[in-house]
């Protein structure tokens, strides 16, 4: 090929900088114990990525992503007031069903059931950052790359 070396380190400088684009977007939290929620918006934010906000309850997460859709939701499944976060995922999922979730939960056996629908993507608490780093990047990578498809 004749192309100079200078132009080459360009060419693969900017081809990472599009593929870092598309796998980048924003993410929804609903998570009730702050701490933890904190944790998962710094994680997320490393990550390059934009946190649409916390929702700590049900009516809060469905209150959220009517203000802004959001491109990944990270959700626990028990929440501040006893409401069930897989309740609000299902609720978002009838209104947009094409945003990938990442369960994060100290009760994984309330989700693997052994009936559909199973979670793509379930972590379990005490949860590591690399846990969390991977999950994120695999859920936006494949969301990125069914849009690509479509």
């Amino acid at each position: 090929m004749q192309i100079e070396e200078s132009e080459v380190a360009h060419l693969v400088a900017v081809a990472r900088q599009e593929m870092q684009a598309a796998i980048t977007g924003n993410v929804m939290i609903i998570e009730d114990e702050a701490i933890i929620a904190m944790d998962l918006r710094q994680i997320v934010f490393d990550l390059g990525h934009e946190v649409t906000g916390i929702a700590r309850t049900k009516s809060e997460a469905i209150s959220l992503v009517g203000r802004s859709k959001p491109d990944l939701i990270m959700a626990d499944i028990q929440l501040a007031d006893n409401s069930s976060g897989i309740d609000a995922v299902n609720e978002i999922m009838e209104q947009f069903d094409d945003i990938p979730v990442i369960f994060i939960t100290a009760f994984p056996e309330r989700l693997l059931t052994g009936t559909k629908p199973e979670p793509a993507f379930l972590i379990t608490k005490p949860y590591s950052e690399d846990q969390v780093r991977s999950a994120v990047g695999q859920a936006m990578f494949f969301s990125s790359t069914e849009t690509l498809a479509a």
